[in-house]
């Protein structure tokens, strides 16, 4: 649907230990969710034949931790201590005020940014997974598609949200 120009929402939402972090992220050669929709994108845009059409893909990575968000691109001691602050515009909609933006060129320019953005999330252990995400993460890629015609530009501007929830139990009950 991105293609299309419409936003996209994915979540992953479950118990701890039942896969969501593995299904969104995967593990060595299975790849999940967010590194098969980014080389999807890539792919495409490869193939891509016609030669009026042009493309912008951003990355942007944060979590929601202790009710505070971070930007998972900046390292933890860099961080404010407050998080960041949630905005809306009438032109933009919801934002992060302040997070960081990757332009990407390339699935392994956008995979090596996850790669630093998954290093930097907030993870402890439980009875039920050793490392546990204790937060919720948000990958959202941002997917333009810029078409010129003679003098007229058009744009197409898709959102793709893809979620991990923090696992849904009850710390009591995971320990």
């Amino acid at each position: 649907n991105a293609w299309q120009g419409y936003h996209c929402c994915l979540f992953a939402y479950g118990q701890t230990g039942s896969g969501k972090s593995y299904s969104m992220v995967g593990y060595g050669t299975n790849k999940g969710i967010v590194p098969i929709s980014c080389e999807e994108i890539f792919t495409r845009i490869a193939n891509n034949t016609d030669p009026s059409m042009k493309f912008e893909v951003e990355v942007s990575m944060l979590e929601i931790y202790n009710e505070k968000v971070q930007d998972l691109f900046m390292p933890p001691n860099k961080r404010p201590p407050t998080g960041w602050k949630v905005r809306e515009s009438k032109t933009l909609g919801i934002f992060v005020e302040g997070l960081t933006k990757y332009p990407d060129q390339s699935y392994k320019e956008i995979s090596d940014k996850m790669d630093e953005g998954y290093e930097n999330r907030t993870i402890g252990s439980t009875q039920m997974n050793a490392t546990s995400s204790r937060a919720h993460t948000l990958v959202t890629v941002e997917f333009k598609q810029i078409q010129a015609v003679g003098s007229t530009k058009s744009e197409k501007l898709s959102k793709i949200n893809l979620v991990d929830l923090a696992g849904s139990e009850r710390a009591n009950s995971t320990k």
